[in-house]
């Protein structure tokens, strides 16, 4: 992704100040939303719409995924379209706004307070991301080369906006009655617009380019590429037509085969990705990366069984949604983000501290910044508290729902270990 050739010659890329944050920001955002999730671990299987988890929900979507992917993307786009990105001064100000609006936010879900403070917070973060957007476009612009992930990102970002443009009328639907309807009956539509179309439409945009970069694999096919690129807004599209303007349950499978259909065609990407790789040790951090993959699965099972259960009762199976939503959040977004940040953030740390001694003498390896044994642990305590909240909910049994929540806490703990480890890594020479 930074690194072009194996004697650590680099490309131009955006600089470490700008990404940096991003990634900071996003460390501490999981730790505190495992915390939180420890702390509402007796009543979270009450029911989705409750303050606490609102406010969960809102740090993991924002806080942490967000985040990290606009800073990573600031790195990204630029070499993706083989150009730079057009501002720095941009990109700072989306990571100020966003930093200050995110918190505002959550705490207004906390205590569920819909006023003033909770939309401005809201206000902030649309903001932020029309500079994102700004900049990513003429970023996009200014360059001549085109480039298929390039769109997918550039198309999840205008997502992301009408994500939040939809949540922050749901804010005033609160106190203004905007709507002919409750926000909670619109809250599906605001789900899933952030679900699939910037998180499941970014992370396949950017996970083709750098999965098969990552194992060393020379398999692409763009074509396959714009056939999820298609499959997954037409199916989204077609989701908020159904929603909005129809009383048809049965319709909603048309959008679910779409996705489901985008999710195996990028499935047999991956895998043939996997197959053709140079380098056949595959290590730990691209082994999350591909779990990611397969966890990719998981929601498109749960949602054809509410789905159907919706269709047939009317009713909505309330664990199984509780259920759904955890394992979007904290199964494959989380996966895949615990996965490429000790692939991507220390070849930026490596940037920042040993470009000027390139060529000069021996530099650590980039994966010599960060501890593979912490790495290690912390997939273990993350599979073993993943695995074990989603059980505690789907039975509600609150034990394991507190010693899980415990174990993801230890996880967010590892994982800030060693993102500061590289934050902090100072010049050595071997």
């Amino acid at each position: 992704m930074f690194s072009t050739t194996s004697n650590t010659q680099t490309i131009k890329t955006t600089s470490w100040k700008v990404v940096l944050p991003f990634y900071g920001y996003a460390a501490v955002a999981f730790l505190i939303a495992t915390i939180f999730l420890l702390l509402s671990a007796s009543d979270i299987t009450s029911h989705y719409f409750l303050p606490h988890s609102l406010a969960i929900t809102h740090i993991m979507a924002l806080g942490w995924g967000t985040m990290m992917i606009m800073g990573a993307s600031h790195q990204l786009v630029p070499v993706l379209i083989e150009g730079k990105l057009y501002s720095n001064t941009l990109a700072y100000t989306s990571f100020i706004l966003s930093a200050i609006g995110i918190p505002l936010l959550v705490y207004g879900f906390y205590v569920f307070d819909m006023g003033l403070r909770t939309q401005c917070g809201g206000i902030l973060i649309i903001l932020a991301l029309i500079t994102y957007l700004i900049n990513l476009a003429v970023s996009m612009v200014k360059s001549k080369h085109e480039n298929v992930h390039a769109f997918f990102i550039f198309t999840a970002a205008i997502w992301l906006l009408t994500t939040t443009i939809v949540g922050l009328l749901l804010l005033y639907n609160f106190t203004n009655s905007l709507m002919p309807k409750s926000s909670l009956d619109y809250l599906p539509l605001h789900a899933h617009i952030g679900i699939v179309g910037w998180f499941l439409l970014l992370v396949m945009g950017v996970g083709s380019r750098l999965i098969p970069m990552f194992l060393i694999s020379k398999y692409n096919n763009t074509r396959q590429l714009w056939w999820i690129y298609g499959l997954i807004n037409g199916g989204l599209l077609s989701f908020v037509y159904i929603f909005l303007y129809t009383d048809s349950k049965s319709l909603l499978s048309i959008p679910l085969l779409a996705v489901a259909a985008s999710i195996v065609l990028f499935g047999d990407f991956c895998f043939k990705a996997y197959q053709q790789r140079i380098r056949k040790k595959v290590d730990e951090q691209m082994k999350v990366s591909l779990l990611s993959v397969l966890m990719m699965l998981l929601p498109v099972i749960f949602l054809v069984i509410i789905t159907i259960l919706l269709i047939l009762s009317q009713k909505e199976a309330v664990n199984l949604i509780i259920t759904y939503g955890f394992i979007i959040f904290f199964g494959w977004i989380t996966a895949i983000i615990l996965g490429m940040t000790f692939k991507t953030l220390p070849f930026i740390v490596w940037n920042k501290v040993y470009h000027h001694l390139a060529g000069k003498g021996k530099t650590p390896n980039p994966k010599d910044l960060f501890s593979n044994k912490i790495f290690k642990w912390m997939c273990i305590f993350y599979v073993l508290g993943f695995v074990l909240f989603s059980a505690g909910i789907l039975f509600h049994v609150t034990i394991v729902l507190q010693l899980a929540a415990v174990l993801l806490v230890l996880t967010s703990l590892l994982y800030n270990w060693n993102v500061i480890k590289l934050l902090m890594h100072k010049p050595v020479s071997l």
